[in-house]
């Protein structure tokens, strides 16, 4: 059987990475699975996420890899929406993503939004707070070997969404 492919989209909050996944999933040519880091940390209770964030957070990410190989394994398109970042409970973060698809087929996707943007959404949103972006950017993985890089800042959802599929299908 053919694994599915996993596309990693990297970005900091706010940068466009749900609006990209949705438009994907709208789409009628292809088909994806999603996990989040959003999705996974909402399994974690909050009495816990309290006592060691990233502790339990590192255990959860782990988790949403593993859950990505297995569905790659039956051979679904699977998306992952979140965040390479490094900091202890996670790191070496993206040595640990690319050992657990190491026999996958994954690519990369940098979500690159500037900052200021970022910043902007941010406040628009209400569930984050203004410099939440910026303090990941600092936190964010070396290193990274991208597939491809797309802006949100000067393109729409759906044209990433194109640029993705474009270049990687």
């Amino acid at each position: 059987m053919e694994k599915g492919r996993v596309i990693f989209l990297n970005g900091v909050t706010s940068a466009g990475k749900t609006s990209i996944v949705e438009a994907l999933q709208a789409r009628r040519d292809v088909f994806f699975y999603v996990v989040a880091n959003d999705l996974f940390e909402q399994m974690i209770g909050e009495e816990y996420l309290r006592e060691d964030y990233w502790k339990y957070l590192g255990e959860a990410i782990r988790l949403m890899y593993h859950t990505a190989k297995l569905f790659s394994d039956l051979g679904k398109n699977v998306l992952i929406d979140g965040i390479l970042v490094e900091r202890a409970g996670v790191s070496p973060h993206y040595a640990q993503l690319c050992g657990i698809l190491r026999d996958n087929p994954l690519d990369v996707v940098e979500v690159y939004c500037p900052l200021e943007i970022c910043r902007q959404r941010n406040l628009a949103r209400g569930d984050r707070y203004e410099t939440q972006s910026e303090e990941q950017a600092a936190l964010m993985a070396k290193d990274i070997r991208y597939s491809l890089r797309v802006d949100t800042g000067t393109h729409s959802p759906e044209e990433c969404a194109d640029a993705i599929l474009k270049a990687l299908f």
